[in-house]
C-alpha cells in the first residue's frame, strides 16, 4: 500500500497521518519498545535480590498482570483506533478530567523512559571504552558527571529526535533493523548457556524471600512499558484492527519470554558472587560463557540495540499522546501541530526531544530515579484504563469490538485488582516505595503542572461524543474572555 495519507480527518489533525505500519512493524514497535535496556543495566541487581529463579518468577507474575491489562488494551484500541490511545478511551469512559489523569500519568511514563535511554546509552559506551569518561562537570548524588558522557548522550538524543521529526517511515525501518539485531544477540547469549553456563551458578535459586521478588516486581511496569504505544499510534496502522489488538497481546507475551530467558541465562553464567560485582552483569555473563570479552560486547551492542529500539517508540508514542491532548485542548495547541511535509506531530517530537537532550546532565543515579517515578505513573494509566474497559463493557455493550477480550469482565475485574496491588508497592512503607527527595519530588512537580491544566478544562461528561463537547466548552470559553 503506497503511503498516502488518510484524509478523513480534520486538516492539520490524525487524519493527516499517514498509515503505513504493517504486521511486522507493529510487532518490532512494541516487542523493540518492552526490550529496553533495563534487561543490561538491572539484570544482576534483579537476580542479588530474588535469585535467578526468583527474578525469572517474578517476571512470569509480571507479566501475567501485563497481559491481563494488555486484553483490555486490544479490546479498546481495536473499538477506538485514534492517535492517543487510552486518552480517547477515558474521554468515552469517564469524561474529560479522567481522560486527563490517564494522558498525563502515560505522558510522564514515557518521557521518563526517553530519558533513561538517553543517560543509558553513554553509561553502556562506559563498558566498551572504559577510558572515555572525561572533563569532570559536577557531582550528583555521590556520582560525578562527565562532560564527554554528557556530549555522547545528548548526540544521540539528538538523532533519534531527528528520525522521529522527519516521519514515521523511517522510524519504523530503523526499529525493525535494530529488533533483528537484537533478537541475534539473544540467540548468541541462549546458545552460550548450553556452552559455558552452569546450573550450579544459579544457587540460590531463590533470595530475599517475597520482598526479593517484590524489588523485581515493582521494576515491571517500566520493562513492560510499550505494547501500548501501539494504540498511540493507531491512526498510523494500515492492517485490520482486530489484527492490532492481537499482535499487542502477542508483544507482551514475547517480552515475558525475553525477561525470562535474561534471568535464567545471566544466572547461569555467573555466580552470585560474580553478578554482584559485575558492571553490567547479562554482558558480564555472556563474556564468561563464552570466555571472550568480545561475546560480552557482542551482548553489549545488542543491548544498545535495545536501547535505541525502546528510545524510538516511546517518543513516537509520547509524541502522539501529547498531540492527542492537545487536539482536546487539554494541553497548549501548539502540541497538535502536524508537520506538512512528513505528517509526523514535528512539536510534540521536539518537546520530548528537548526533555531527553536534558537528562544526560543528571548522570548515573537518573536511571533509578526515572524507573520509579515512571513505574508508578505508568500504572496509574492502566489502572484508569481497565476501568476504562469495564465501564464501557457495561455502559456500550453494543460498541463495535473487532476484538473481544475472552471472559470480559473477569479479564477486566482481574486487570483492575492486579493494577491497584501493583501500584500500592509504590507507596510509603511499601518495600519499593519512593524515595524522597528526587523521586517524589519529580513525581509532585508533574502532578503540580497537571493540577495547572485541569484547573483551566471544563468538566465534560463521558459519551462517544465527549471529545467535540470538550473542544466547543473550551472554545466557547475562549470567546467569553476575548469578549471581557
Amino acid at each position: 500500500m503506497s503511503e498516502v495519507a488518510n484524509k478523513s480527518g480534520s486538516a492539520g489533525g490524525a487524519g493527516d497521518f499517514l498509515k503505513v505500519l504493517g504486521r511486522a512493524d507493529v510487532l518490532a514497535l512494541a516487542f523493540g519498545a518492552m526490550i529496553g535496556f533495563g534487561w543490561i543495566v538491572l539484570t544482576g541487581d534483579f537476580i542479588n535480590a530474588a535469585g535467578s529463579v526468583g527474578a525469572a518468577l517474578a517476571f512470569v507474575i509480571g507479566g501475567v498482570i501485563i497481559a491481563f491489562v494488555g486484553f483490555t488494551y486490544a479490546e479498546l484500541v481495536s473499538a477506538m483506533p485514534h492517535a492517543g490511545g487510552e486518552h480517547h478511551y477515558a474521554l468515552r469512559a469517564l469524561g474529560a478530567h479522567g481522560a486527563f489523569v490517564a494522558s498525563w500519568a502515560m505522558v510522564l511514563g514515557y518521557v521518563s523512559v526517553v530519558a533513561f535511554e538517553a543517560v543509558a546509552v553513554p553509561q553502556t559506551m562506559l563498558y566498551l571504552f572504559p577510558d572515555m569518561g572525561a572533563g569532570h562537570l559536577w557531582t550528583v548524588a555521590g556520582y560525578d558527571v562527565q562532560a564527554s558522557l554528557v556530549a555522547l548522550g545528548v548526540a544521540t538524543a539528538a538523532v533519534i529526535t531527528w528520525l522521529n521529526y522527519v516521519g514515521i517511515r523511517p522510524a519504523s525501518v530503523f526499529q525493525t533493523i535494530a529488533v533483528l539485531f537484537l533478537l541475534a544477540a539473544g540467540a548468541v547469549m541462549l546458545l552460550g548457556a548450553f556452552v559455558g553456563g552452569s546450573v550450579q551458578n544459579m544457587e540460590p535459586m531463590f533470595t530475599g524471600g517475597v520482598s526479593g521478588v517484590f524489588v523485581v516486581l515493582v521494576a515491571v511496569p517500566f520493562l513492560f512499558v510499550g505494547f501500548d504505544v501501539i494504540p498511540q499510534s493507531a491512526s498510523e496502522v494500515k492492517i485490520p484492527y482486530r489484527q492490532v489488538g492481537v499482535l499487542l497481546v502477542v508483544s507482551v507475551a514475547c517480552a515475558a519470554g525475553w525477561y525470562v530467558l535474561i534471568m535464567l541465562t545471566a544466572g547461569a553464567g555467573l555466580n552470585a558472587e560474580g553478578l554482584a560485582g559485575a558492571e553490567l552483569a547479562s554482558a558480564d555473563a555472556m563474556a564468561a560463557m563464552w570466555n571472550s570479552r568480545a561475546m560480552g560486547n557482542v551482548l553489549v551492542l545488542g543491548g544498545i540495540a535495545g536501547l535505541l529500539t525502546s528510545w524510538n517508540a516511546f517518543l513516537i508514542g509520547g509524541s502522539r499522546l501529547l498531540f492527542a491532548m492537545a487536539e482536546s485542548r487539554m494541553i497548549p495547541r501548539w502540541f497538535a501541530k502536524v508537520h506538512p511535509k512528513y505528517r509526523t506531530p514535528s512539536n510534540a517530537v521536539l518537546f520530548i526531544g528537548a526533555l531527553s537532550l536534558l537528562s544526560p546532565l543528571f548522570g548515573e543515579p537518573m536511571l533509578g530515579w526515572l524507573v520509579n517515578a515512571g513505574g508508578m505513573n505508568i500504572v496509574i494509566a492502566y489502572t484508569v484504563v481497565t476501568l476504562c474497559f469495564l465501564v464501557l463493557r457495561r455502559r456500550e455493550p453494543g460498541m463495535e469490538r473487532p476484538f473481544r477480550a475472552p471472559a470480559g469482565p473477569f479479564i477486566g475485574w482481574t486487570a483492575l485488582l492486579l493494577s491497584l496491588g501493583l501500584l500500592s508497592l509504590y507507596l510509603p512503607g511499601m518495600p519499593a516505595a519512593l524515595s524522597w527527595p528526587w523521586e517524589w519530588s519529580m513525581v509532585g512537580a508533574w502532578w503540580l503542572l497537571g493540577a495547572v491544566f485541569m484547573a483551566r478544562m471544563p468538566r465534560t461528561a463521558p459519551g462517544a461524543d465527549a471529545e467535540s463537547r470538550l473542544i466547543a466548552a473550551v472554545e466557547a470559553r475562549e470567546r467569553a474572555r476575548g469578549r471581557r
